[in-house]
């Protein structure tokens, strides 16, 4: 289940939180900010560019290298953004994979493990 922003927030005293710090408050900001951008859109790639400038103009220096990292790989990051892809089935088949194989771990051989993996 995934939750929005505003759900978290109201789980947690975050007013106290960024009350107490400035920082938090700049924080929880931008990363509410971020969060939006989440949902595949269209024009996400602007709304991404507008989020780093306001990142960088901040703070928050660990943002700031999260937000290096965002540039290096900028096409894969506008992909994520903008188109309705994922490869979600794809990491859950690894993962059933992986278990699977731990389970086995030197009970049998290869060809087990194939038929466990395809029969399951």
């Amino acid at each position: 289940m995934t939750r929005s922003f505003h759900e978290i927030e109201s789980l947690f005293d975050t007013g106290r939180f960024t009350a107490a710090c400035p920082e938090m408050t700049q924080l929880a900001i931008v990363v509410g900010g971020f969060a939006k951008l989440l949902t595949p859109h269209e024009g996400d790639t602007d709304g991404l560019s507008r989020w780093i400038v306001e990142v960088r103009s901040a703070d928050l220096p660990h943002l700031h290298a999260f937000t290096r990292g965002l540039d290096r790989d900028r096409d894969a990051v506008n992909a994520a953004l903008t188109l309705p892809y994922s490869n979600g089935p794809t990491e859950g088949v690894n993962t059933k994979t992986k278990r699977i194989a731990r389970q086995m771990h030197g009970r049998a051989g290869f060809t087990l493990l194939r038929h466990r993996i395809l029969l399951g």
